[in-house]
């Protein structure tokens, strides 16, 4: 069972003594912003989270002050304040080197897509129905008090993700909103989607397109190692979000069987690897991916594996996996096994493919026994001449189980040397 899984009670508990609470980090910030007409809660993922058992790593929080007031609190502290928001009310304060964003209390005047004229308000329910879901809309201030103004606690115990007022109008204001629904669920739904939250998703579908490539890519990696990522991905492809998200068509079952491998081997989630299970065919979907949702370098990479020839080719022998494993590297080779593994149909207990995910931990590729300089000594070749051959004898080398000795290669190479000379 999972941890959010367990049974809650029916109102809000005390996070009182919970871990977060407890920090000196977390203490500091609510020391400085306390007083007379001041009230500070924290709010959103940190409550959520805690509500749950599960590990909080951020806190956020929510103030009746100003940002003004904010900042000259902070400094009467001693802690450094940032203005990193401060036309929509937030600003950062740092405590120890931990950043915690500190938003002044909101209502919307009048929305503009993404952005809004808002107007600061001491009202808590008023800030929370700004918000995008109910879950989201849990404050508690530092004692550990619970503070639940829309009927959030009931919808985290039920495991449902439910937009606050009218989805249509919380995803105008923010399309990603449609991403973040399917992300929540599949990070702590329970049972079908929200009907009205889904409906409306499906009929604004259209507007992620309007979404920057930056914000898309990190809502779907989020998306992709959540707890229930294959629901979450086999919805979007459901009621026709997917494809347009990738450019492609998805290898659903790849996928899942991919996410059913790492869980057994109790494998952490890889967002890039699973991203290349899904939806990676041949190398220019790997560039097309790359651009359409701004990856990394590295995840590029982990991308363009999917595309190796080699994958199609099912379970390696030993002599072929030793030869991907020195071609590849440790870590790349291991995520061209998971790839091939999930594409080859085998199920996730196959002692065979356990057996070559292994080999990095009982075979250690050797180094290639010459190099450039090696080929230089025998005669008076050029710079492509002594590539041609370095590289014929390293294909042999590998070829022939890495079994040749120095002395026998640069017997070859001398042969090689002088029919080049010709």
């Amino acid at each position: 069972m999972a941890e959010h899984d367990r049974e809650l009670p029916l109102e809000p508990p005390s996070l009182q003594g919970a871990e977060w609470l407890e920090r000196a980090e977390t203490s500091a910030v609510f020391d400085a912003l306390a007083g007379e007409g001041v009230e500070t809660r924290a709010v959103g993922g940190a409550v959520r989270n805690s509500l749950l058992k599960l590990p909080v790593v951020e806190v956020d929080l929510a103030t009746t002050v100003v940002p003004p007031t904010v900042m000259a609190l902070a400094a009467k502290a001693g802690l450094k304040a940032v203005p990193t928001g401060i036309d929509h009310g937030t600003v950062t304060v740092i405590a120890s080197g931990v950043p915690f964003e500190v938003t002044t209390l909101r209502r919307d005047v009048e929305t503009f897509g993404r952005h809004a004229r808002i107007a600061f308000t001491e009202d808590w329910e008023e800030d929370a129905r700004r918000r995008d879901f109910t879950l989201n809309a849990l404050y508690a201030d530092r004692h550990g008090t619970v503070f639940d103004p829309l009927g959030g606690f009931a919808d985290l115990k039920a495991g449902r993700v439910r937009f606050i007022g009218a989805p249509e109008e919380r995803i105008k204001e923010d399309y990603l909103r449609i991403l973040r629904f399917f992300r929540f669920n599949a990070y702590y739904g329970k049972g079908p989607l929200d009907p009205a939250g889904l409906a409306a998703s499906v009929r604004l579908r259209e507007g992620l397109a309007h979404l920057s490539a930056e914000r898309v890519g990190a809502e779907l990696r989020r998306i992709l190692v959540a707890p229930q990522a294959a629901g979450a991905i086999a919805a979007l492809y459901d009621y026709g979000l997917l494809t347009s998200l990738l450019g492609g068509v998805p290898r659903l079952a790849d996928f899942a069987r991919l996410i059913e491998i790492d869980t057994a081997l109790g494998l952490a989630p890889d967002a890039a690897l699973r991203l290349a299970s899904l939806a990676v065919f041949v190398r220019e979907d790997g560039a097309r991916l790359g651009e359409r949702l701004r990856l990394a370098n590295a995840e590029q990479a982990v991308l363009a594996l999917a595309a190796d020839d080699a994958l199609d080719r099912g379970l390696p022998e030993e002599g072929s996996a030793q030869a991907a494993l020195y071609r590849l590297g440790a870590s790349a080779y291991r995520s061209t096994l998971r790839i091939a593994w999930a594409r080859s149909g085998a199920c996730a207990d196959d002692p065979r493919w356990r057996l070559a995910l292994a080999l990095p931990e009982r075979w250690q590729a050797p180094v290639f026994p010459l190099r450039g300089a090696d080929i230089m000594a025998l005669g008076d070749l050029k710079g492509p001449e002594i590539g041609a051959i370095l590289r014929r004898l390293e294909q042999d080398w590998i070829a022939q189980g890495f079994a040749e000795d120095r002395e026998a290669l640069l017997a070859k190479a001398a042969k090689l040397a002088r029919l080049s000379e010709r």
